[in-house]
Protein backbone atom coordinates (compact mmCIF):
# COMPACT_ATOMS: atom_id res chain seq x y z
CA UNK A 1 0.00 0.00 0.00
CA UNK A 2 1.26 3.07 -1.20
CA UNK A 3 1.78 6.38 1.16
CA UNK A 4 -0.62 8.20 -1.64
CA UNK A 5 -3.62 5.50 -1.19
CA UNK A 6 -2.84 5.57 2.47
CA UNK A 7 -3.67 9.32 2.17
CA UNK A 8 -6.76 9.42 -0.42
CA UNK A 9 -8.70 7.66 2.66
CA UNK A 10 -10.12 9.41 5.37
CA UNK A 11 -8.61 7.46 8.88
CA UNK A 12 -10.41 6.65 12.18
CA UNK A 13 -7.41 7.64 14.73
CA UNK A 14 -7.10 6.22 18.09
CA UNK A 15 -7.85 9.98 19.72
CA UNK A 16 -11.12 10.36 17.56
CA UNK A 17 -12.20 6.75 19.36
CA UNK A 18 -11.33 7.55 22.40
CA UNK A 19 -13.11 10.90 22.44
CA UNK A 20 -16.33 9.66 21.18
CA UNK A 21 -16.12 7.04 23.61
CA UNK A 22 -15.72 9.42 26.99
CA UNK A 23 -18.41 11.23 25.12
CA UNK A 24 -20.75 8.03 24.70
CA UNK A 25 -19.83 7.29 28.43
CA UNK A 26 -20.98 10.64 29.93
CA UNK A 27 -23.81 10.64 28.12
CA UNK A 28 -24.59 6.69 29.60
CA UNK A 29 -24.22 7.66 32.92
CA UNK A 30 -26.43 11.23 33.27
CA UNK A 31 -29.07 9.42 30.81
CA UNK A 32 -29.43 5.97 32.26
CA UNK A 33 -26.79 5.86 35.41
CA UNK A 34 -25.48 2.27 36.39
CA UNK A 35 -27.70 0.28 38.16
CA UNK A 36 -24.74 -0.75 41.36
CA UNK A 37 -24.51 3.46 41.51
CA UNK A 38 -25.10 5.06 44.63
CA UNK A 39 -26.68 8.22 41.98
CA UNK A 40 -29.08 5.92 39.94
CA UNK A 41 -32.20 5.63 40.01
CA UNK A 42 -32.93 2.27 41.86
CA UNK A 43 -29.59 1.81 43.29
CA UNK A 44 -28.52 -1.06 44.20
CA UNK A 45 -28.08 -1.60 48.00
CA UNK A 46 -24.22 -2.59 47.70
CA UNK A 47 -21.47 -2.39 45.57
CA UNK A 48 -18.85 -4.86 44.04
CA UNK A 49 -16.44 -5.50 46.53
CA UNK A 50 -12.48 -4.72 45.66
CA UNK A 51 -11.79 -8.28 44.94
CA UNK A 52 -15.08 -9.09 43.66
CA UNK A 53 -15.27 -10.85 39.91
CA UNK A 54 -16.88 -7.67 38.80
CA UNK A 55 -14.55 -5.57 39.52
CA UNK A 56 -11.39 -7.62 38.41
CA UNK A 57 -13.05 -8.69 35.15
CA UNK A 58 -13.59 -5.21 34.52
CA UNK A 59 -10.07 -4.10 34.92
CA UNK A 60 -8.51 -7.04 33.52
CA UNK A 61 -10.77 -6.85 30.40
CA UNK A 62 -10.27 -3.24 29.60
CA UNK A 63 -6.43 -4.02 29.71
CA UNK A 64 -7.34 -7.05 27.33
CA UNK A 65 -9.38 -4.79 24.98
CA UNK A 66 -6.91 -2.04 25.17
CA UNK A 67 -4.37 -4.37 23.25
CA UNK A 68 -6.86 -5.78 20.83
CA UNK A 69 -7.90 -2.22 19.56
CA UNK A 70 -4.47 -1.69 19.12
CA UNK A 71 -3.67 -4.30 17.24
CA UNK A 72 -6.69 -3.79 15.16
CA UNK A 73 -5.14 0.22 14.25
CA UNK A 74 -1.62 -1.68 13.47
CA UNK A 75 -2.94 -3.69 11.01
CA UNK A 76 -5.76 -1.31 9.00
CA UNK A 77 -3.24 1.35 7.99
CA UNK A 78 -0.68 -2.43 6.89
CA UNK A 79 -2.97 -3.68 4.54
CA UNK A 80 -5.49 -2.99 1.09
CA UNK A 81 -7.65 -6.03 2.20
CA UNK A 82 -11.02 -4.80 2.94
CA UNK A 83 -12.16 -7.88 4.81
CA UNK A 84 -9.29 -7.18 7.04
CA UNK A 85 -9.96 -3.61 7.42
CA UNK A 86 -13.47 -4.35 7.92
CA UNK A 87 -12.70 -6.77 10.55
CA UNK A 88 -10.54 -4.11 12.14
CA UNK A 89 -12.98 -1.38 12.47
CA UNK A 90 -15.68 -3.52 14.19
CA UNK A 91 -12.91 -4.56 17.04
CA UNK A 92 -11.81 -1.10 16.98
CA UNK A 93 -15.44 0.16 17.26
CA UNK A 94 -16.95 -2.56 19.50
CA UNK A 95 -13.65 -2.99 22.35
CA UNK A 96 -13.44 0.48 22.42
CA UNK A 97 -16.75 0.93 23.33
CA UNK A 98 -16.98 -1.99 25.70
CA UNK A 99 -13.75 -0.49 27.59
CA UNK A 100 -15.52 2.58 27.68
CA UNK A 101 -18.29 1.05 29.62
CA UNK A 102 -16.13 -1.18 32.00
CA UNK A 103 -14.24 2.12 33.26
CA UNK A 104 -17.73 4.03 33.56
CA UNK A 105 -18.68 1.65 36.01
CA UNK A 106 -14.90 1.78 37.82
CA UNK A 107 -16.06 4.97 38.58
CA UNK A 108 -19.19 4.75 39.39
CA UNK A 109 -18.11 1.95 41.89
CA UNK A 110 -15.51 4.10 43.15
CA UNK A 111 -13.23 1.46 42.78
CA UNK A 112 -9.52 2.15 41.16
CA UNK A 113 -8.91 1.37 37.15
CA UNK A 114 -5.61 -0.77 37.55
CA UNK A 115 -4.53 -2.47 40.52
CA UNK A 116 -1.01 -3.81 41.95
CA UNK A 117 -2.62 -7.27 42.41
CA UNK A 118 -1.47 -10.05 39.56
CA UNK A 119 -4.26 -10.03 36.68
CA UNK A 120 -7.00 -12.51 36.63
CA UNK A 121 -6.83 -13.13 40.58
CA UNK A 122 -10.43 -12.65 40.81
CA UNK A 123 -10.16 -15.55 38.52
CA UNK A 124 -8.52 -17.69 40.97
CA UNK A 125 -5.05 -18.31 38.76
CA UNK A 126 -2.88 -15.02 39.08
CA UNK A 127 -1.08 -14.49 36.16
CA UNK A 128 2.55 -12.84 35.71
CA UNK A 129 3.87 -10.49 32.78
CA UNK A 130 5.75 -12.05 30.28
CA UNK A 131 7.82 -10.06 27.61
CA UNK A 132 4.70 -7.36 27.84
CA UNK A 133 2.12 -10.04 27.71
CA UNK A 134 0.00 -9.51 30.78
CA UNK A 135 -2.35 -12.27 30.40
CA UNK A 136 -3.35 -15.31 28.35
CA UNK A 137 -4.05 -14.14 24.72
CA UNK A 138 -2.52 -11.08 25.68
CA UNK A 139 0.49 -10.57 22.49
CA UNK A 140 3.76 -10.45 23.49
CA UNK A 141 5.92 -6.93 22.63
CA UNK A 142 7.86 -9.47 20.15
CA UNK A 143 4.79 -10.08 18.32
CA UNK A 144 3.66 -6.77 18.10
CA UNK A 145 6.69 -5.24 16.93
CA UNK A 146 6.41 -8.67 14.18
CA UNK A 147 2.97 -6.91 13.41
CA UNK A 148 4.41 -3.57 12.96
CA UNK A 149 7.16 -4.23 10.69
CA UNK A 150 4.65 -6.83 8.54
CA UNK A 151 3.05 -5.76 5.48
CA UNK A 152 0.19 -6.70 3.36
CA UNK A 153 -0.97 -10.54 3.27
CA UNK A 154 1.91 -10.79 6.08
CA UNK A 155 0.69 -8.70 8.49
CA UNK A 156 -2.93 -9.78 8.15
CA UNK A 157 -1.75 -13.34 8.67
CA UNK A 158 0.21 -12.11 11.78
CA UNK A 159 -3.16 -9.98 12.82
CA UNK A 160 -5.42 -12.80 12.04
CA UNK A 161 -3.33 -15.35 14.44
CA UNK A 162 -2.56 -12.99 17.14
CA UNK A 163 -6.13 -11.81 17.30
CA UNK A 164 -7.96 -15.37 17.40
CA UNK A 165 -5.64 -16.74 20.60
CA UNK A 166 -6.15 -12.93 21.82
CA UNK A 167 -10.01 -13.66 21.05
CA UNK A 168 -9.62 -17.51 22.53
CA UNK A 169 -8.67 -16.46 26.50
CA UNK A 170 -10.75 -13.22 25.85
CA UNK A 171 -14.02 -15.51 25.59
CA UNK A 172 -12.68 -17.52 28.59
CA UNK A 173 -12.06 -14.76 30.61
CA UNK A 174 -15.91 -13.23 29.56
CA UNK A 175 -17.66 -16.75 30.49
CA UNK A 176 -15.83 -16.93 34.12
CA UNK A 177 -17.06 -13.74 34.44
CA UNK A 178 -20.93 -14.19 32.85
CA UNK A 179 -21.04 -17.28 35.71
CA UNK A 180 -19.85 -15.45 38.43
CA UNK A 181 -20.31 -11.97 38.63
CA UNK A 182 -22.82 -10.14 41.05
CA UNK A 183 -24.14 -7.22 38.72
CA UNK A 184 -26.13 -7.84 35.65
CA UNK A 185 -24.17 -5.35 33.90
CA UNK A 186 -21.29 -7.50 34.24
CA UNK A 187 -23.07 -10.90 33.81
CA UNK A 188 -24.61 -9.50 30.39
CA UNK A 189 -21.72 -7.90 28.95
CA UNK A 190 -19.31 -10.66 29.37
CA UNK A 191 -21.73 -13.13 28.30
CA UNK A 192 -22.23 -11.28 25.23
CA UNK A 193 -18.19 -10.73 25.05
CA UNK A 194 -18.13 -14.55 24.40
CA UNK A 195 -20.56 -15.20 21.84
CA UNK A 196 -19.40 -12.04 19.76
CA UNK A 197 -15.79 -13.38 20.19
CA UNK A 198 -16.26 -17.03 19.66
CA UNK A 199 -18.14 -15.90 16.13
CA UNK A 200 -15.52 -13.72 14.97
CA UNK A 201 -12.64 -16.61 16.09
CA UNK A 202 -14.67 -18.66 13.59
CA UNK A 203 -14.81 -15.67 10.80
CA UNK A 204 -10.90 -15.86 11.68
CA UNK A 205 -10.31 -19.03 10.82
CA UNK A 206 -12.24 -18.74 7.30
CA UNK A 207 -10.12 -15.74 6.57
CA UNK A 208 -6.64 -17.27 7.26
CA UNK A 209 -7.93 -20.28 5.54
CA UNK A 210 -8.57 -18.24 2.69
CA UNK A 211 -5.21 -17.23 3.06
CA UNK A 212 -3.42 -20.48 3.03
CA UNK A 213 -2.81 -20.35 6.80
CA UNK A 214 -3.71 -21.93 10.01
CA UNK A 215 -4.81 -20.57 13.33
Amino acid sequence: MTPASRASRPLVTAGAVVFLVAVGLVLLMVVRPSSASPSGSGASVSVPAEGSADVGFARDMSVHHQQAVEMAFLVRDRTDDEDVRRLAYDIINTQANQRGMMLGWLESWDRPKSSQRPPMEWMGHPVRAADGSLMPGMATDSELDGLRAAEGRDAEVRFLRLMTVHHRAGADMARAAAKSAGTDEIRNLAAGMARAQESEIALMADMLKARGARP
